[in-house]
């Protein structure tokens, strides 16, 4: 575990086990600690590389705006460091605006893409509800557990939040012990919204998986089927009773979707 120094900020990174490098990148507000019931199962086969975003968990926490392609670039410069030259990219939500926005800047970087709970942004992404929405832009303070309960509330589908009550508190417990400031939390967000990248996917040429839950409150579904239409060689994989957050809710689906993907590009 380390903390490269970067430029005039740090971004916290973690790497496990060895073999083709394949870099998970986290969503909007959360950091590496989601990605528990992927580390074990990628390391065996990839070196796994975990990381927070600026703003959040052990990374710098710095004042001014994000944007995406900054964020980007904070993936090229772990890369830079640890001395990787290509990598398998997959980036859930935030992350996947992320990926998608590393790939077009850095495809020679880029072995393969994968997209989950996603969207390309833009005047044809298909928004939450106006409830999710209101709760997401709240200026109450966001690592409040009332707020990260709430919050958690649209990244989950209702049935797994009756029947996962243990791991639901795992989740909470976690999200309130990797905090992020109440700046970089509206950075990010002001970053998320106004993302753009639809008409520049039609050159992408990375082979591209995309994952989504059918019961996605915070990105619906609609928008990964609208990815696969515009994203010229991808896959679509659409994982029945899951929300948002498919690689916690349904983590040997989602995981076994990214090996065989992963291992059908090698053939």
């Amino acid at each position: 575990m380390s903390k490269p120094q970067s430029t005039n900020y740090e971004i916290y990174y973690e790497v496990y086990g060895q073999g083709e490098p394949l870099i998970l990148i986290p969503g909007f507000a959360t950091g590496l600690w989601i990605w528990y019931h992927q580390i074990p199962i990628f390391s065996k086969s990839y070196k796994t590389i975990v990381f927070d975003n600026r703003g959040v968990g052990r990374s710098t926490r710095a004042i001014y705006p994000y944007s995406m392609q900054m964020m980007a670039d904070d993936v090229a410069n772990l890369m830079d460091l640890l001395k990787i030259k290509k990598a398998n990219i997959l980036g859930a939500s935030m992350g996947g605006f992320i990926a998608q926005e590393f790939a077009l800047k850095y495809p020679e970087k880029t072995i393969n893409l994968i997209l989950c709970c996603t969207s390309f942004g833009g005047k044809n992404h298909v928004p939450p509800s106006t409830k999710t929405l209101l709760a997401m832009s709240s200026f109450q303070d966001p690592n409040s557990e009332e707020r990260v309960r709430k919050n958690l509330q649209f990244a989950f589908a209702q049935d797994f939040q009756e029947s996962s009550e243990k791991e639901m508190e795992k989740i909470v417990n976690l999200r309130l012990a990797n905090p992020i400031i109440t700046s970089a939390y509206l950075s990010q967000l002001q970053a998320a919204i106004t993302f753009d990248i639809e008409r520049q996917l039609a050159n992408l040429e990375i082979p591209t998986l995309i994952v989504t839950g059918d019961k996605d409150l915070m990105v619906p579904p609609e928008n990964s089927y609208n990815l696969a239409k515009t994203i010229p060689n991808s896959k679509l994989a659409v994982v029945d009773g899951i929300g948002h957050s498919v690689f916690i809710e349904s983590p040997i689906v989602f995981n076994q979707l990214v090996n065989d993907f992963l291992s059908s590009q090698k053939r």
